[in-house]
């Protein structure tokens, strides 16, 4: 009896935890890794049509899909996207930060601004910045084209989305401006956290302001920058809305998300969409399963 009733004694401790966590547990197992086993069981079958049945193609969906002439554009577009988006906000999120935590007047006021355009889905966002960019010439041009033949700045007028080589670099502009404030967010709070004291000797020790925030504050926020990298990256990846709300489905800013949309609605080939979702699924794992290995480490070490 005694033995039972330690035996109940400690599931006491367990027993209502699991007991509250079990539905987020099962939700997990069946609607993200039951779903990546099935996505991963159609990409390695033959089912390249409604009626096939499931087999097993050893692989060959992974190697015959770069053979299709526009995965390999779709790829460099996603690259380009990534590079243009993840820089351009990790330095405007870094710059507005730097103005704030410089105690400008109003910073309340300035931060709701800056974090306003997060609240608001890619897909609204992508409609007004469709009509900003559009690609008319300045003549019958609206938005940003129309602004610059009014200022006098027709030079400036571009086809912005539809230019062949650098289309994705003004397509990452609205993920940008949607994104910078939630990196200035991130910024701002470690700056704040870095202790006073160790300006305040940089200072005594003649350091300029800037040599303050380059050699004392900067190296304090490593983490914050790569917390705001992985983030970025990977929404970069996968992104999908944005683009079809801007451009819809055409080639010349087709990406790998929207690329799985036309395998599996369009051209109705489950195995090649499962194909290229487990190609973004492996993509993003690279960014997020080492930051997460590092965030461990980093809690053990504390």
């Amino acid at each position: 009896m005694r033995s039972s009733g330690s035996r109940w004694a400690r599931s006491r401790r367990w027993l209502p935890g699991l007991l509250l966590v079990s539905p987020s547990i099962v939700a997990i197992g069946l609607f993200v890794y039951g779903l990546i086993f099935w996505n991963t069981r159609v990409a390695v079958s033959g089912k390249h049509d409604e009626v096939t049945e499931y087999g097993f193609d050893k692989g060959r969906n992974f190697v015959d899909l770069w053979d299709q002439p526009s995965w390999p554009g779709a790829v460099k577009h996603a690259l380009l996207f990534t590079a243009v988006f993840v820089v351009g906000a990790l330095v405007l999120g870094a710059f507005l930060a730097f103005l704030m935590d410089k105690g400008i007047r109003g910073e309340a006021s300035f931060r709701v601004i800056y974090l306003f355009p997060m609240a608001v889905s890619f897909i609204a966002s992508g409609v007004v910045w469709r009509w900003l960019m559009n690609p008319a010439p300045p003549e019958r041009a609206v938005g940003l084209n129309q602004l610059f033949d009014k200022l006098h700045l027709g030079a400036l007028a571009n086809s912005w989305w539809q230019d062949p080589d650098w289309g994705m670099a003004a397509m990452a502009l609205p993920a940008i401006w949607q994104m910078s404030g939630y990196v200035m967010a991130l910024y701002l709070a470690g700056f704040r956290g870095v202790p006073e004291e160790l300006r305040e000797a940089a200072r005594v020790d003649g350091a300029s302001e800037w040599k303050v925030y380059r050699y004392v504050v900067f190296p304090q926020l490593r983490p914050v920058t790569l917390s705001a990298l992985i983030i970025l990256g990977h929404i970069s990846l996968k992104v999908f809305d944005l683009i079809m709300a801007i451009a819809g489905k055409q080639i010349i800013t087709y990406v790998p998300a929207v690329a799985a949309y036309v395998e599996i609605f369009d051209r109705h080939d489950p195995a090649n969409g499962a194909t290229i979702a487990t190609y973004l699924l492996v993509a993003v794992a690279v960014l997020v399963i080492p930051y997460l290995v590092w965030s461990v480490r980093s809690e053990r070490t504390r």
